[in-house]
Parts: structure tokens; sequence; C-alpha cells
């Protein structure tokens, strides 16, 4: 340890209190001085050496970061119960997606899976029938139409696609509901094991263990195996909406995925009814929810909806939204298979899910949940081991109480004699504009780091290689931190105490959090409980390590008892740190190409490093030197660069155990246009080819030399969503595609698209009726042309919304057996034709994707997939595309 030595007041006013004695006199420090310092014992406050410091933080950080994760990896706490057999349930999951990828629509999921979920069910019913419950299982088939502002805004309209639904009560019947959701449909290239057959193989096991119950249920429970959430939530639709036990829901419970095994997380609740949020608290086994997890997800920063919105929205009922978010560089891949779901991810789902609808199906709040609906929750929990959950109401009035008493902290130490006449309060000032200005300057250097790599044409090299971008982008932010305040603390504070500067900072981090506390409890955020730990803990700590400080400074024992006390809030932070890292890392890999990458990461990194290091300045301000921790930031910067432009970290990787593939998408397509007479005006074919990363087809051109930027396409304004066939409506996010030459499909079942009727209203209007009969997924796009509008139409509720930049999108899917699709519209013509712009008064375009069965393959694309690298994941289909001007 050293001792401080420097005596100048920050910046003093007046008579200092601190005078340099001559020659080996001793000092007077902050124990005070009575003016004969010959009758006082030499108190010297002592400084932390360099290395020191550098050991306990980083020791700290490591220390906390591997609790972290070996909390995640206790998946399932003490002994199962007993009650949820996830060997059973795994067996469900096994059968189910051994049939392969099931789109809505296809014979894998209207039959076979369908098939297997009623077998079980019949078994289950016939084994418990001479137990206290009836089990009544309804297959339903809706059709409806409905607008949802998802990615930008669309309409949906479905037909027959199947929900199969389970009602399980006692034998006298019951009046209330509670709803339990999954899906059992995939996206087209997926065998879809986490999202979200292991959801329905657990609510099969849940069944099966509530109706073996020797006790009857108070309320009844509805499982509710939807066949087609892929399309955007329909099924759910469906049945909130139409299903005649919908009226008797009175709260959900939905299982969700966005990533690949792991621990399922409390993600949405409510909307309000915070008896739901105390239900889980109370029941859960192994607790794991997270409020700062809703309001982010809820704030649309995430692209990705569930089945809750539609029963929040459609159904006015509140519920619980979870879902697995571990290993999300793999959802909806064909890697997203049985074996990579852990045995105990089954248990600890099971365990969680059978205990929380067993209380809520005996709950009286469930019969008149009406009387409990006001009100949120903040809830949150530490490390899976607890769970934490209170009022709303009673955080903001923690939250005030937390920042008031950090504010008497502050008060009283500016009212101490020596800090009189508003010095303390400048003095605080400069503090926290300094820590501000450092923040600034550090994102905004790491943010030209980040600016370059993209430059370099490095870009995603942490997809594969996380901790990489720790060490570059944190190295970076981290040396630029220390840098700024050992400049501030040698050439702006100069002689000035050391220890002083220390408390000085300290009191700067807390004023920091305290004002984002208070900022975000009166934007009505529960997410204020992470600054309130923030400054509660803290400030306990530093008021409880008070004396120690002023008689020894940065003591061994008060550094390890500093970090302790910041160890729980610390803990938790970190948790949501990795929480945030592994939801946006994999997004990285399908947010499309025009989203750069690196400014996402090395932001992330950034305030990482920004939030953590806040009550880490004091030790900056403790240390004599800085110079060695320095260098060494300096050459772990450097030689990440040199390793990155050798090109030693490839974004992604074919590896069966940990893959992190490249997602690309190739539809061989055949377009046609249309005139306003009807005739052919051009026709082409061609393998149409979308990266759904920022890298584009960076690393697959030297592969295959036939995709290059020779082939890219343009967007043609003048044709709805640029004359190309998008199956959902995502074209803002990827503006970089290719056009590969090649010869027309001919699908068996082509689409049949006609204009049936075409008549003027009388109040000036043109009613158009269409038919259309083709595959199970369908896109339609109307653009109408300059000075037009369309007025209503026969879809969700009859007024035409969510205009996309003067664009319309309707996502059609069916299930089995469905007719012809009939939709109309009525448009108001312009009042004189634009000259400069398509003829007519809207351009009408419907495209096809054939998904599953013979159609959906080509010689062409069998040619061109054995040639992507096994790091790459191409998903194809056939498709066609037509449009006509009317």
């Amino acid at each position: 340890m050293e001792s401080d030595t420097a005596v100048r007041r920050i910046k003093a006013s007046g008579a200092p209190r601190y005078a340099a004695l001559d020659g080996q006199a001793a000092r007077c420090e902050d124990n005070g001085c009575s003016g004969e310092p010959k009758r006082k014992p030499e108190v010297r406050l002592l400084l932390l050496q360099e290395g020191l410091a550098a050991a306990l933080l980083s020791g700290f950080v490591l220390l906390l970061w591997g609790v972290v994760h070996l909390s995640l990896q206790q998946l399932v706490i003490g002994e199962p119960s007993g009650d949820f057999n996830a060997g059973r349930a795994r067996r469900h999951l096994e059968q189910i997606t051994s049939v392969g990828p099931r789109p809505a629509g296809s014979q894998e999921n209207e039959v076979l899976t369908v098939g297997y979920l009623l077998g079980q069910i019949e078994d289950i019913r016939t084994r418990t029938a001479a137990g206290p419950h009836q089990l009544t299982v309804d297959v339903q088939r809706p059709t409806g139409s409905f607008s949802i502002d998802f990615l930008g805004g669309f309409t949906s309209f479905y037909d027959r696609v199947t929900n199969v639904a389970v009602r399980l009560e006692p034998k006298g019947g019951a009046q209330h509901l509670m709803l339990a959701n999954c899906h059992f449909d995939t996206v087209a290239n997926s065998p879809g094991a986490s999202d979200d057959a292991v959801s329905c193989a657990v609510m099969l096991e849940v069944l099966h263990a509530l109706a073996n119950q020797s006790t009857p249920l108070h309320h009844g429970v509805v499982f509710l195996f939807n066949g087609a959430e892929e399309n955007i939530l329909q099924a759910s639709h469906g049945f909130i909406t139409q299903h005649s036990w919908a009226k008797q829901v009175r709260a959900f419970i939905n299982l969700e995925a966005a990533g690949v095994g792991g621990k399922e997380v409390v993600f949405q609740t409510g909307p309000e009814n915070p008896w739901l949020v105390q239900a889980y608290v109370h029941a859960a086994k192994h607790p794991f929810a997270s409020v700062v997890g809703q309001e982010v997800f809820q704030s649309g920063v995430i692209p990705s909806d569930t089945d809750f919105r539609i029963y929040r929205d459609f159904g006015n009922i509140p519920g619980i939204d979870l879902a697995f978010i571990e290993n999300g560089f793999i959802y909806h891949t064909k890697y997203d298979t049985a074996d990579r779901i852990l045995t105990d991810s089954i248990q600890r789902a099971g365990d969680n899910i059978l205990a929380v609808l067993k209380h809520l199906a005996t709950s009286e709040k469930l019969a008149d949940s009406s009387q409990y609906r006001h009100g949120n929750m903040v809830f949150f929990d530490l490390l899976g081991v607890i769970a934490v959950a209170y009022p709303a109401r009673v955080g903001t009035i923690l939250n005030y109480i937390v920042a008031t008493a950090t504010f008497l902290y502050l008060a009283k130490k500016a009212s101490l004699p020596g800090n009189r006449g508003g010095r303390y309060v400048r003095d605080l000032a400069c503090a926290m504009g300094v820590a501000l200005l450092a923040w600034f300057v550090t994102l905004l250097s790491v943010l030209i780091v980040a600016l370059l790599i993209t430059l370099l044409g490095r870009s995603m090299f942490w997809y594969t290689h996380f901790y990489a971008a720790i060490c570059l982008y944190g190295a970076a932010a981290t040396g630029k931190l220390i840098l700024i305040h050992t400049l501030a603390k040698n050439f702006y504070y100069g002689g000035v105490r050391l220890v002083e500067l220390g408390d000085l900072y300290f009191d700067g981090s807390l004023l920091l959090w305290c004002c984002g506390l208070v900022w975000l409890t009166q934007r009505g955020l529960s997410s204020a409980y992470v600054p309130m730990l923030m400054v509660v803990f803290p400030l306990a700590t530093r008021l409880l390590l008070t004396k120690e400080f002023k008689n020894r400074g940065a003591s061994l024992k008060y550094s390890g008892l500093y970090l302790l006390g910041l160890a729980l809030p610390y803990v938790h932070f970190m948790f949501l740190i990795w929480v945030v890292f592994e939801i946006f890392t994999p997004i990285m890999g399908r947010s499309g190409t025009e989203i750069p990458p690196e400014v996402v990461m090395a932001s992330l990194v950034t305030l990482a490093i920004i939030f953590l290091s806040s009550y880490f300045l004091h030790f900056i301000y403790l240390v004599r030197s800085t110079k060695w921790i320095l260098t060494a930031l300096g050459s772990v910067f450097v030689v990440m660069v040199l390793l990155l432009s050798a090109g030693l970290f490839f974004p992604y990787s074919g590896n069966p155990n940990s893959p992190r593939p490249k997602r690309i998408f190739l539809q061989h397509t055949t377009r046609t246009f249309h005139n306003l007479q009807g005739q052919v005006e051009s026709k082409d074919s061609g393998i149409w080819i979308n990266s759904f990363d920022f890298t584009a087809v960076q690393h697959i051109t030297p592969i295959i030399p036939e995709i290059n930027d020779s082939i890219r396409t343009r967007c043609r304004e003048d044709r709805p969503f640029c004359g190309y066939p998008w199956f959902l409506p995502v074209k803002f996010l990827s503006r970089k595609n290719w056009y590969l030459p090649a010869p027309q499909v001919h699908p068996a079942s082509p689409v049949a698209f006609s204009l049936l009727s075409r008549e003027e209203t009388s109040w000036g209007t043109v009613k158009m009726t269409f038919s259309v009969k083709g595959p199970n997924h369908m896109s339609l796009y109307l653009m109408p042309h300059r000075g037009a509008s369309l007025s209503s139409w026969s879809l969700g509720d009859g007024t035409p919304q969510f205009d996309l930049n003067g664009e319309y999108f309707v996502f059609y899917s069916h299930g089995l057996d469905a007719p012809t699709w009939t939709f109309w519209f009525e448009i108001q013509p312009p009042a004189e034709p634009d000259p400069a712009g398509p003829e007519g008064m809207i351009s009408v375009a419907i495209s096809t994707h054939y998904f599953f069965g013979e159609d959906r393959r080509t010689p062409q694309l069998e040619e061109i997939l054995p040639k992507f690298p096994i790091w790459a994941f191409p998903s194809s289909w056939v498709s066609t595309y037509d449009m006509y001007q009317y």
C-alpha cells in the first residue's frame, strides 16, 4: 500500500484545511488536527498499489461473471417434486419432432402432429375417466382476419387453420377457465424442437399430471395446442375471437421460444393484474423472471412477437409470457433439434408450469380477476434462487425514499464546515461533468473503432467469438475511461489529495445513478428498481465504511468490504448484461443488411463497461498511477486489431456442437407483370437470394462466384414491394438482394387469380372483387397510384390500415381443404392521372410460396444448395409473383 501525500484542497478558497509542514513533519489528514501536530501520532491515508487495484477489480468482475454463469447452468434447484415426469415429456418431444418441419397447411402439421396429440390426449382421458375431472377435446379450424402493427404493420387472413383445444375441469363443470398455450407448427426449415414442440410436450405432461390429481381443481384449464403461430399468430386469434370457451377464459400462460433450451424466462406479464405475477412468484419452483425484459420487449426493440399480444389485444385478458432465450443462433434453423434440449430444461419448465397452473386453478382471484386488475408489478429474480415482486406503487415510494436518502447524504456533506459556500456542490458538479464527458468521449471513440472494423470488412467477427468483442471493444472502452480520469487527476486536479478525489467521485457516481433512478421512476418504468439497487447498496456500504476510510484511506480491508457491498447489485446487473448479449448477439445474425452490427455490439459493450465502472471510478483516484493498466489494455487492443486484420476471427461456424450459421434465403421464382390491358408486359425467372445479416454475400461470393454484385437487384418503386415475392413485409430490413437467372418454375398447383367484378359506387369509389386459389401461403400487395386511396376492404375490421409508404401487405394462409379466397376493396380514383407514374388506379400483386411438398424443390435449387459451405444455412422454396394494373 502507498500513502496519500498530496495536500491541495480541490479548488481551495480562503484558508486551506491542509497545510504542508517543513521537512519530515507529520501531515494533518482527514482525522483532523488540533493545531499541535507534535502531540498527535502520524496517520497516513493509504492508497492502493496499481497491481493490487487491478487484481481486486478484475477478480471481482470475473468472480461475479462466474457466479452468473454457474447460476444459469443450475437448471433445477433441489430435487424435483415427482409430479412432473420429464422423461415422458421428452418422449413426446422426440415424437413430435420426428416428422420434421411442420409448416401450417402441411400433412406433417395438420395430420401427423394433430393425430399424435389427439392420441395422447385420448389416452390421458381414458386413464383418468374414473377421477374427479372430466376432459373435453375440440379440434377447431377457424377462418378470420386481423391487422397487426408488427414489422411495420400488415393485415393477416387465415382459412381453416388448426387448433387442438383440451378442457380439463371438475366433473361438475367450471365457470372460469385458465388458458395454457403452445404451438406445434414450425417455420418451413426447422424441426422446431425448442420453438415450440418442447412447450407442447411439457403441456401434455402437465395435462397428464393435473388430470391424475385426486383433489379436483376449483376452476377449469384449457390446454390450447395451436397449429398456426408461425403464420404470425393466426391460430391464437382464431381461438380467442371465435371459440365458445374463450369467453370463460380469465387469464393465460403462453409458452414460447426465442432460443434453444436453457431456462424459460418470464419476460411479459399483464397488462396490469399484479396478482398473476404474485401467483408466479409464490408457486414457481425455479423462478426466472425480469420486468426489465418485459419493458425492453414491449418497446419494440426486439423484432419478434408472440401469442401474448393476441390474447391481450383481441381477448382483453391478462397473462404470463415465458420463453427459452439461450442459444438463439440456431433458432429457426435445422439445428433446433430435440437432442439439444437438456432434460433438466424440460423438468424445470414442467415443474414451473404445473405449479403455477395448479395455483391459479385453485385461486379465488381467477374467479373475479377484475377486482385485482389494477396496478403493475416490479418483479425480478436473484440468480434463479428466489423471486422478488412488489407493487409498482410501492416501488415508486421506495425509489423516492432512496433518492431522498441520497440527497440528504450529499446535503449533509455539503453542509460540513470545510464545504460551505457551495464549494462541495461545485466540486461535485465538476466531477459529474468529468464523468459524463468521459462517458461520451469513450462511446464516441469505441464507435470510431467499430466503423474502422466495418470498413476493414471484419463485421460480426464476434458472432462465433463473443469474447473477442469484449477484448477489443472492452479494452478500448476501459482504457479510454481510465485514461481520461488519469489525465483529469494529474493535470486538472494537480496536487489535490487522491483520497479526497476518490471520495468525491464516489459521490458523483452515486448522484448519477440517483438521477437515473428519479428519471425512470417519473416515467413510470418498473425497471427503476435496477438503479435503486445500484444506489441503496453502495450508499449503505459507504456509510458503514466511513470510519475505516477516514482513518486509513484505501486500505485492503476497506477495498475488500467496499466490493463486498457492491456484490449483490453488481451480480444482478451482470445477469441483466448477460441477458442483453444472449438476446442481441444472435439477433444480429437475422436483423437484415441495413443495421450495422459493429455499432450495436460496440455500443452494448461500451455501455456495459460504463455502467459497471461507475463505482470503480472511486479506485482510479485511489491509485498513485495507472500506467501499467493502460499499457496492458492498450496491448490487448493492439493485438486484437492485428488479429482481426489478419482475418483470424471468422464470423460463422459449422461446428455441429456449437453452430453459428449464416442465414441465406433462396426463392426460385417466376415473375410476371401485366399492363393495364391485362397483357403480359414482361416476364422473367431466377433464384432470388436474400442474406439476413450485414455481411450480405461477402463470404459467399468466393465460394459460389456466380452470386456476386453483378446480379444485385434494384428496387422498382413503381412495383408493389419492389416487384419481388416478399413472404413478410421486411424489405426495409434487407435492401441488398441478388437475382440469379434461372429457368421458369412450374408448380403443380399454380395460382389462379382473377377479377370477379368491378363496379362504381354512388359515393364515387370503385369496388373491385377478386378470387384467389393457390398454395397454403400467399402474400397480397396493394399499391394505390398517386392520388388514389383505399377507403374500405373485406379484410380486418374493414378499414385499410398500416400503410407502408403507399403499400399494403396482406399475409394469407390456409389449412387443409380451404375454399377459394374471395376478397374486395374500394378505391377512390385519383382526380387526375399521374403522367410520370404507372397507368391506372392501383397495382395489385399476388405472390405464392411453396414451402413443402414436391413443389418446394427445383433442379436449379438442388444444384446450388450443395455449393454453400457448412457454416451457411440456406433456406429455399419456390415462389411466384404476378402483378396486375387496374
